[in-house]
């Protein structure tokens, strides 16, 4: 063989493998766009990502995620949701966020979108129906703002005599009206006022609760909303430092010490979210991915601080509870 067909033939073989590593496929790539924070939504974050191993795909392995958290900034997201959109990522969530999903929706038409959202999808504008959506858009529809009659009725079982509560909402939050909607037409049902708090931080949650020492009301509703959920352990600590029986939205604040939650599993959402985005990384098209509409809501009372209010939790309650913290 002549010198110059044996360097040939190095040169051919040295890129055999530049050439074999060009032409394996590209590690998929989902936006996670989160209005909250990262640290107080790690264990749903967990979730999902167990959740998305569950269907094949383990992050850093054979899919990369891209966070992007607003930290309750909701007007930070229709940057973030086109930073991904220009990054061309292979499917974009957006978890518990009307906001988010907006903003996804608004940053591109092709990307596949994962919502979840509380509102009705099809009035938001998201898909054409539930059943079969159009676009590029499907997700998870449940339900936060019709519950806040529920809490009230529970609030009331526990404390009949009170007839005075304050409501916690976000002002930036989409769903704030129909909560306050929801809950003062249960509360003038029974007889209760109720007097509307606001807060959009960490800062207007302490003043929110100087007015309601003020104002003397006697038990407390905490609207849903990715900020309260941010700082949960801020709203536990007030309400217990003030003395105050609360009743939140979702579980993970009977968890951080809050008296009593009422409503949709946030782990089930956040599975589905996942099912759903491994389908479509393996696939499936938007329009064949029906919106799931969560069914699952938990009781969850935290006895600890039950007792430390001085309350005691009627029997009746407790065997309706789908978890009692003890």
């Amino acid at each position: 063989m002549r010198r110059r067909d044996f360097i040939a033939g190095l040169g051919g073989a040295a890129a055999w493998p530049q050439m074999a590593r060009a032409q394996q496929p590209a590690m998929p790539v989902v936006g996670y766009l989160y209005a909250g924070s990262p640290e107080p939504a790690a264990p749903l974050i967990n979730v999902f990502r167990q959740a998305l191993a569950n269907g094949g795909y383990v992050e850093g392995q054979n899919v990369t995620i891209e966070y992007r958290w607003a930290e309750g900034y909701y007007e930070r997201l229709p940057e973030m949701a086109k930073d991904l959109a220009r990054r061309q990522v292979t499917v974009i969530v957006t978890p518990p966020s009307t906001a988010a999903a907006l903003a996804a929706k608004h940053a591109t038409a092709t990307i596949p979108i994962v919502f979840s959202v509380t509102d009705d999808p099809v009035k938001l504008g998201l898909v054409a129906s539930l059943g079969r959506p159009s676009g590029n858009l499907t997700g998870v529809n449940f339900f936060v703002a019709e519950l806040g009659a529920k809490r009230l009725g529970l609030l009331h079982e526990l404390l009949p005599a009170v007839n005075r509560v304050g409501l916690l909402v976000n002002p930036n939050n989409a769903n704030t009206e129909a909560v306050i909607v929801d809950v003062n037409a249960a509360a003038s049902a029974i007889g209760i006022n109720v007097h509307i708090l606001q807060a959009r931080n960490s800062h207007e949650i302490e003043g929110a609760f100087a007015a309601f020492v003020r104002d003397k009301s006697a038990a407390l509703l905490v609207g849903p909303d990715s900020v309260f959920q941010n700082r949960r352990v801020q709203l536990a600590t007030l309400a217990a430092r003030h003395a105050i029986p609360a009743v939140f939205a979702v579980r993970e604040f009977a968890e951080a010490g809050g008296l009593m939650s009422y409503g949709t599993s946030l782990s089930e959402v956040y599975r589905q979210l996942a099912l759903y985005t491994s389908r479509i990384l393996k696939g499936t098209k938007v329009a064949d991915l029906p919106v799931v509409q969560s069914v699952k809501f938990e009781l969850v009372i935290n006895l600890p601080t039950a007792r430390a209010l001085g309350l005691e939790i009627p029997p009746s309650l407790l065997a309706r509870a789908d978890e009692v913290i003890e």
